[in-house]
């Protein structure tokens, strides 16, 4: 059995941050507690994943994170899970009263998402 199930769960769905190699190697455990923490209301089953992607795309793209990986990964995962454009832009928006960064971190990712599936937003709506 692995000792660390969510951090290795992580690795192999491609959401490990490399940053946190140095934690892990050092303290394998606390990682591991850390992660199972903020994944906790996904892996119960509390929140749906769309909307578990949609706080991540916040907390990720706030201007007092402003972690463009994960704001990246985020939106991806929520446009995966069946996310519009428009909503991930409606988070990007709610979270911008913390400061217009974190529009301008996560608009041009989501054009370039939106570019990598053929979509194309005209007059605030996905075409």
């Amino acid at each position: 059995m692995s000792r660390t199930p969510v951090s290795d769960a992580a690795r192999e769905r491609g959401q490990w941050n490399q940053a946190w190699d140095a934690a892990a190697a050092l303290d394998p455990e606390w990682m591991e507690d850390f992660l199972a923490v903020g994944t906790l209301p996904l892996r119960r089953g509390i929140l749906d994943p769309k909307i578990y992607e949609f706080l991540a795309i916040a907390v990720d793209a706030a201007c007092t994170h402003l972690y463009a990986p994960g704001t990246r990964r985020h939106i991806a995962a929520a446009l995966d899970k069946g996310a519009t454009p428009e909503e991930v832009m409606a988070v990007l928006e709610a979270v911008a009263v913390l400061g217009l960064h974190s529009v301008s971190l996560g608009a041009p990712m989501l054009v370039e998402e939106m570019r990598e599936r053929g979509l194309t937003m005209t007059g605030g709506r996905a075409d």
